[in-house]
């Protein structure tokens, strides 16, 4: 349920609605618009990845996760709702609102993910994972049918109202689907009573001890870095879709939100599908398969000069998204003790967050020095195969025994 919750914010803020209206319309022209987005995506990335390894620390040491996981919702709620005020000539307050409220979201991510290994064991962790994230794509899904609605006529367009209300459709999404995770979700790790400061000792020093054993943990961090690596083009990808589009082929906001619907769709349904299949499989070979057909999805993207080739390069790309970012997160917690879900699931968001800091950057700064967002798109496939590359190192069957021997789940 919080997979679906927290779906609005990606779905409406990031990819499809309020990144295309920044650019076009809030900031001073769509190309202007594009850089300063990547740039605020950057920045956003790398405050996430500094400080969620220590955050998930103190949430294992003091059976905290759920309480941060609680604040973080909180503030998401607040700066998304607070992003329906932004209009034209507010382009750095919007960017600062969105930089605060995107902090907000992955570090609700990265809590979350780390309950998994708690409510799921070894067998079952990729159908578990893969129904999660196909709940938050069908949760995207059917947040854009309201969206849809409002950009298209329920609302008038004076002032961008239309579209400026869909993230408060986002900010209330969050707050109310939510609710059922902070009812019934419980915490295996005991409560601490403890300062602030030793919070913050406490944290640090496990991550100073974590480092210190990596070798007990070397086929987490092989996908980590893995992870780090292809994670850019996802994020990449994910960010500046709707600019592309609206750039490359006119499409209009309303036109973005059916794509939205349909890549939503395919993605919810293949990472639940490709759940058993990576249970069967396994999670490396699940996500070798995905990475390679999102390269060529990102290819057909590159070189389409139509609609019907952009429309079938972005289905593509939504059938195996799905599946590779379930894949990776199931297979990240058959490799983690049960003493270090917090914290290993903190350098999860770690690698994943510092990808999407280098990705949306070289876009940025490809589009700024050529003009051209196809040259800009074509940067993804370098991380992609570059990703793909490092994940061939990755020993699937050790990382699980050596996680098993310290008391990973199942």
């Amino acid at each position: 349920m919080y997979d679906f919750a927290h779906s609005a914010f990606g779905t409406i803020i990031v990819t499809f609605i309020f990144s295309a209206y920044f650019a076009r319309s809030i900031a001073p022209d769509a190309v202007v618009g594009g850089v300063w987005w990547t740039r605020a995506v950057t920045v956003s990335a790398v405050t996430t990845a500094l400080i969620m390894p220590v955050v998930g620390a103190m949430g294992d040491f003091g059976g905290l996760k759920k309480r941060f996981l609680f604040i973080a919702t909180v503030v998401c709620v607040a700066l998304t709702a607070g992003l329906f005020r932004m209009g034209p000539g507010d382009a750095w307050i919007a960017a600062l609102m969105f930089i605060g409220a995107s902090v907000a979201y992955e570090s609700m991510q990265s809590l979350a993910n780390a309950f998994l290994p708690e409510i799921s064991t070894r067998e079952n962790m990729g159908r578990i994972s893969g129904l999660g994230w196909g709940l938050g794509y069908f949760g995207g899904l059917l947040c854009l049918v309201p969206a849809l609605g409002m950009v298209s006529g329920w609302l008038p367009e004076d002032g961008g109202l239309n579209v400026r209300s869909t993230s408060l459709l986002a900010a209330g999404w969050l707050l109310v689907f939510s609710i059922p995770t902070f009812l019934f979700l419980r915490e295996r790790q005991p409560r601490r009573r403890a300062s602030l400061g030793t919070y913050v000792r406490m944290g640090f020093g496990r991550i100073a001890d974590t480092a210190r054993s990596l070798r007990r943990y070397r086929q987490a961090v092989r996908l980590l870095v893995a992870r780090l690596v292809y994670n850019d083009g996802l994020a990449t990808a994910f960010a500046m879709a709707a600019i592309f589009a609206a750039a490359e082929f006119g499409m209009e906001t309303a036109d973005l939100l059916i794509l939205g619907i349909v890549v939503n769709a395919t993605a919810g349904a293949s990472a639940i599908g490709f759940g058993f299949v990576q249970d069967r499989i396994g999670g490396k070979r699940t996500i070798a398969v995905t990475l390679v057909l999102l390269m060529v999805a990102i290819g057909m993207a590159w070189t389409a000069r139509d609609l019907p080739m952009f429309w079938a390069a972005a289905i593509l790309l939504g059938l195996m998204v799905g599946p590779n970012q379930a894949g990776s997160r199931a297979l990240l917690g058959s490799f983690v003790p049960e003493s270090k879900q917090g914290e290993l699931f903190g350098f999860y968001a770690f690698s994943g967050r510092l990808s999407a800091a280098a990705g949306p950057l070289s876009y940025g700064l490809i589009l700024g020095a050529t003009g051209s967002h196809r040259w800009a798109i074509a940067s993804i496939l370098v991380f992609l195969a570059a990703g793909l590359l490092l994940l061939m190192r990755v020993d699937e069957e050790e990382g699980v025994r050596l996680a098993t021997a310290e008391g990973a789940p199942g």
